[in-house]
């Protein structure tokens, strides 16, 4: 039924569950996986929520989130391969994790999307936000959502 299967993963506990639901779902279509995360960008303004930081701080910060979306992404690939499923690993730099999961999902050519839900309701999701639902509510192609 799928062919290629892209899973956004942020290292939670959560998003761990999502991933063991689509390496699963990969091997039983005998899919591709592409598991993917998102690293964002340290603020570069004070509007935007920066604190005061060196430029050598701030390259230090992002070097170390990009070493622990990449330890994320070493660890979802030897499940997966242990699980005798093919797969490919991305990490993006974007603030905007939504639209980038949608774009890594296109260029992958997936044809699902599978995602964790934190499931925030009220206040909390207003202030919070939900990356999965705007997953959900802009993308062209089926999104499997965990919880």
């Amino acid at each position: 039924m799928f062919k290629r299967i892209l899973v956004a993963t942020d290292g939670s506990a959560l998003s761990k569950k999502a991933v063991t639901s689509a390496i699963a779902l990969a091997a039983q279509n005998d899919a591709d996986l592409v598991a993917l995360t998102v690293v964002p960008l340290y603020p570069k303004n004070y509007f935007d929520g920066a604190m005061v930081f060196s430029h050598d701080e701030v390259a230090r910060m992002e070097r170390q989130w990009a070493e622990s979306a990449q330890g994320t992404l070493d660890e979802v690939s030897s499940v997966a391969k242990a699980a005798g499923v093919r797969i490919k690993t991305a990490a993006i730099n974007s603030d905007l994790v939504a639209d980038a999961v949608i774009a890594a999902a296109k260029k992958h050519r997936s044809d699902l999307i599978v995602m964790a839900s934190h499931g925030r309701k009220g206040i909390k999701r207003l202030l919070l936000g939900s990356e999965t639902q705007h997953v959900l509510t802009r993308s062209e192609l089926p999104v499997l959502m965990l919880r």
